[in-house]
């Protein structure tokens, strides 16, 4: 049965990729963004944004250390809009009823999504990455702290993929499901990812202390600058694992269900 799943998973995910050939807008989107952010953050606010960070940090080109991680995460979450449209799509236009009827092993249909998104996402990272370096990022990790980073970023990228999914299924209509990932695009915004949790006010710096980008940015940071981890790793993977597993288990009742007009 394994096997049939995987079989059917690699053709379903070669039907994603002919998808991302077909629509390239789609994947511009999803690296552009992030990289316009970066632009802003670095040439625009930079230099007051720096300033506030200490002297250590003043400065537009030192504070892309900082703000790459979030970043980051910013791409991560600015994919789940584009899997949740994916998904809709499917789901809307009776592709997905059409693969429940067939004999193909029904984890596949949802299995490739997240993994073309994932593949996606990561590719776009390494963009973001490369624009970052051109524009003054300095990371000081080592190989086996960037093997960990992309690791980090891939447990994340599943989690957050799959709970996109589960985004994409629940409405009725493709517009619906543009919108709800919305929120999970904000939240990198309300943490540690462009001023530290510090220089909040008191309600604001509960909020990002407690929502799981915070830990994000700050395992990945502490990977790539050599700052201070402590606790954020295995929240990072706490956070993970509540996220990606509820989206898994969310998502596969949703695709079983059909759609809500069948």
């Amino acid at each position: 049965m394994s096997t049939y799943v995987i079989q059917d998973s690699a053709t379903m995910l070669r039907r994603n990729f002919r998808r991302m050939v077909r629509y390239p807008s789609v994947s511009l989107v999803v690296i552009g963004v992030p990289v316009i952010l970066l632009l802003l953050f670095v040439y625009v606010f930079g230099g007051t944004l720096g300033a506030g960070l200490g002297a250590a940090a003043a400065g537009s080109t030192a504070y892309v250390d900082y703000v790459m991680p979030g970043i980051l995460l910013i791409a991560i979450a600015g994919s789940a809009q584009s899997t949740a449209i994916s998904v809709a799509m499917d789901m809307q236009e009776g592709i997905i009823t059409r693969f429940r009827t067939m004999g193909i092993a029904r984890a596949s249909v949802l299995t490739a999504h997240v993994l073309g998104s994932t593949i996606q996402t990561i590719a776009g990272l390494a963009v973001v990455v490369a624009v970052g370096v051109v524009v003054g990022f300095r990371p000081d990790a080592s190989p086996i702290e960037w093997a960990a980073t992309f690791g980090v970023l891939t447990v994340i990228t599943l989690a957050i993929t799959w709970l996109s999914v589960g985004l994409g299924l629940y409405p009725d209509s493709v517009e619906a499901a543009s919108n709800l990932p919305m929120p999970l695009i904000l939240l990198p915004f309300l943490s540690s990812g462009f001023v530290p949790v510090e220089s909040m006010p008191a309600a604001m710096r509960w909020f990002a202390e407690y929502q799981p980008f915070t830990p994000f940015i700050e395992t990945v940071r502490g990977l790539l600058m050599g700052t201070a981890i402590g606790t954020s790793a295995l929240l990072t993977l706490g956070w993970c694992a509540v996220i990606g597993g509820f989206g898994f288990w969310w998502s596969m009742r949703l695709y079983e269900r059909g759609p809500k007009h069948a």
